[in-house]
């Protein structure tokens, strides 16, 4: 076959069998797959980055495809960094690194005119500031600045929780702090996935009786939702704008600016799970289609690009 990528994709949750979909697909394209390169088992000597167990160079591959975000550790992601600047990767390094930082993520989405709630970010010995901030906006919600699926993420009440709360933090190897307006919204929120600049899926999330967060993982529950055009263009720019390939962007309705509003842009979003799919989540095939196209596509430019430099030697 005359291209050749690297996947590392989850397993969980039918991730094993979207894998043996897109591997297939990518065969009928004259595309190889090595499947389950997990950073975490590669040496890098010198300029060459080898799978230790296989032999196999990642510096021959035309891309990888990195889709994995609850097994990533600060190697994997390091070798990632340095994998990205000699071959395409998907999603780009540089995407990846962005979209796991709440606080730029967000700042750069408002100065691309991209709604978010209010957010603050100081330093992490300002308490002072801390307390100015929830005086004028009553409530707030810190959210660490990295980590998925809702994790860290804590409700501040008033002053009096704030007060309790700083110790616990001050323990915490913080460089800053990092909080958001807590909205008033309906204690849901779309989530709408994108490859490739192009709309897949929508589906909604609601939180649940004993939680406000409407992630999964933290108790909330996923229910089939329609999105409008404003939702489905605001997932769009916002996925633009942070320069993903592949996006699943959370969007919520700010009911007393009257506005939809991104309150996080996800690098990696999961497939419809085995149970989700039998309660109509039906998009994977269309996501997965998208994925082949966007890898073709890619790895089409990149064998180009090495017959030219290889021609230049």
């Amino acid at each position: 076959m005359s291209r050749k990528i690297g996947m590392w994709l989850y397993q969980n949750g039918g991730g094993d069998k979207i894998q043996k979909k897109i591997i297939k697909k990518l065969k009928e394209r004259d595309i190889k797959t090595i499947a389950n390169i997990n950073p975490r088992d590669a040496i890098a000597s010198n300029g060459i980055m080898y799978n230790k167990n296989t032999g196999n160079k990642a510096n021959e591959l035309d891309l990888f495809f990195s889709y994995n975000a609850g097994e990533q550790t600060q190697y994997q992601v390091f070798l990632y960094q340095a994998l990205s600047r000699i071959i395409p990767t998907i999603n780009s390094y540089e995407a990846f690194a962005l979209t796991e930082d709440k606080f730029q993520t967000s700042f750069l989405l408002r100065n691309h005119g991209v709604a978010t709630p209010d957010f603050e970010l100081c330093h992490r010995d300002d308490s002072a500031q801390l307390h100015a901030i929830i005086k004028k906006w009553d409530k707030m919600v810190y959210k660490p600045t990295d980590g998925w699926g809702g994790m860290g993420l804590t409700k501040i009440e008033n002053e009096a929780t704030l007060d309790m709360l700083l110790p616990l933090l001050n323990q915490m190897d913080l460089r800053f702090f990092y909080v958001e307006k807590f909205l008033d919204y309906d204690n849901t929120d779309y989530r709408v996935d994108i490859v490739d600049g192009k709309f897949v899926s929508c589906y909604g999330r609601k939180s649940s009786g004993t939680d406000w967060r409407t992630n999964i993982s933290s108790g909330g529950s996923v229910f089939m939702r329609e999105p409008t055009d404003e939702v489905v263009d605001l997932a769009i720019k916002a996925s633009k704008v942070c320069g993903t390939d592949i996006a699943g962007v959370d969007i919520i309705y700010d009911r007393e600016k009257e506005q939809f509003v991104v309150i996080e842009v996800n690098g990696i979003p999961a497939f419809a799970t085995p149970e989700q799919e039998k309660m109509g989540l039906n998009f994977n095939d269309k996501k997965i289609e998208l994925i082949v196209d966007l890898i073709d596509r890619k790895t089409t430019k990149s064998k180009k690009h090495k017959k030219k430099k290889k021609k230049g030697k």
